[in-house]
């Protein structure tokens, strides 16, 4: 099995046995979320930057199902979950990759209780979902300047001649 496989946790169960090891550690965990249909600079950025907030970081990925919930288009994802979790699980700043099939990942937040929620700077601390669980636990909200210029939809559009 590759070691990528390792971090793709399809049970929660078992994820969340493994965050109780890490906390009982004491190693902050850090906790994302998104779709990361098409890897580029600005997810590696944000991503870099948010592991740099503590020991361990998980990131939630959107099923193919909740992607198209989100109106990203009708196209949309370009690849499927299970790509996009094996080349997210693949980064070695990266500990932790699991699914979500709901619009948002209120649930694994509020399971999970991670020391440090981080989205992107497009969003404030109060529209974060799951912030007031994160707060309410004794953690942090983070929000991380975006690259500028760089998004999965502008690739697309570029590729298209848009």
């Amino acid at each position: 099995m590759n070691s990528s496989h390792k971090k793709i946790y399809n049970d929660h169960n078992r994820l969340l046995k493994k965050v109780e090891i890490w906390k009982f550690n004491n190693q902050k965990i850090v906790f994302t979320n998104g779709c990361f249909d098409i890897l580029h600079l600005g997810h590696i950025d944000y991503l870099e930057k948010a592991a740099a907030l503590g020991k361990k970081l998980i990131i939630g990925v959107n099923t193919d199902d909740s992607v198209k919930m989100l109106e990203k288009g009708k196209e949309r994802p370009v690849n499927d979950e299970y790509a996009r979790m094996r080349v997210l699980a693949a980064l070695g700043f990266v500990d932790a990759v699991v699914l979500f099939s709901e619009p948002t990942p209120l649930e694994i937040i509020t399971d999970l209780k991670p020391d440090v929620l981080v989205k992107g700077n497009d969003y404030t601390i109060s529209s974060i979902v799951g912030a007031d669980i994160v707060l309410q636990n004794g953690g942090e909200v983070k929000t991380i300047e975006l690259v500028k210029g760089y998004s999965t939809t502008n690739i697309i559009n570029k590729i298209l001649g848009k």
